[in-house]
């Protein structure tokens, strides 16, 4: 039987149907893993009191908590648990806080004097965003 051989046009159309099949995989198999029994909460919330210290974990590309009410006076430490690099940086200009490049398992921490909010992001990864919200 003659073996038949593909345009390079289907070929290209092909190989771009499998791109995108594997990305709507990738999202949805993301998507499992920000779950919990009361539903996906990817913004989930903190609610600290005056003076204590706060953790946000970095883990899976995201900070969580996602958003952090704290009082003035309270210390927040940023701890990744990602096996990339990440920053805390903030994004008002110039920066009120600025990590360097956090490792996995290294932290960093900032103190809110002001009363605010604060959204920061991870430099390297700009779609990684959190707020602090300082009362």
């Amino acid at each position: 039987m003659p073996q038949t051989r593909l345009s390079r046009t289907h070929q290209d159309r092909t190989g771009l149907t499998r791109s995108i099949a594997l990305a709507v995989i990738a999202l949805c198999c993301g998507l499992v893993l920000i779950a919990d029994p009361e539903g996906v909460q990817p913004w989930a919330t903190s609610i600290a009191q005056a003076g204590e210290a706060q953790d946000v974990a970095i883990h899976n590309y995201r900070f969580t908590p996602g958003m952090l009410i704290v009082s003035v006076g309270t210390t927040v430490t940023w701890t990744n648990r990602d096996f990339d690099v990440h920053t805390v940086v903030a994004d008002d200009t110039p920066p009120t806080f600025k990590s360097a490049g956090l490792d996995t398992d290294d932290s960093f921490s900032f103190t809110f004097h002001k009363a605010g909010t604060y959204s920061y992001h991870c430099s390297v990864h700009p779609h990684m965003t959190g707020k602090i919200v300082v009362r």
